[in-house]
């Protein structure tokens, strides 16, 4: 696995490659932990989803020089500390610099997040 962007991005905080194919997809996943969490209920700062999605979306495109021009999303479920996130990122498509990510964040089956990345080279 070749990663050419992000590659100072700490794995406890927007997680890990799991896998990649440049330019089409990628897989990564973050750990989430208790200093994460918001509540005494233990749900996971929604920021720390995004992170994720937005590192799948960069690793999948893994240019050097990418970056988000925006996102449509949705938060879909809540996310508990101590629960693993994996985020499946997916290039669609795009136009001269432009690539459309379309990214999933899940926690086992359970789907949390659903976007739409627009990233720039």
């Amino acid at each position: 696995m070749d990663l050419k962007t992000h590659r100072k991005a700490s794995p406890r905080l927007v997680g890990r490659v799991v896998s990649l194919e440049e330019g089409v997809e990628a897989v990564a996943e973050l750990e989430t932990s208790g200093e994460m969490a918001v509540d005494e209920h233990g749900l996971v700062h929604g920021g720390f989803t995004f992170s994720l999605a937005d590192y799948a979306a960069m690793t999948a495109v893994n240019h050097p020089n990418v970056v988000l021009g925006g996102a449509d999303c949705r938060f879909v479920a809540p996310v508990k500390a101590g629960e693993t996130m994996v985020a499946r990122a997916s290039v669609k498509g795009g136009e001269g610099r432009r690539r459309d990510v379309e990214v999933e964040v899940s926690v086992g089956e359970k789907r949390v997040f659903e976007g739409i990345f627009k990233c720039y080279i």
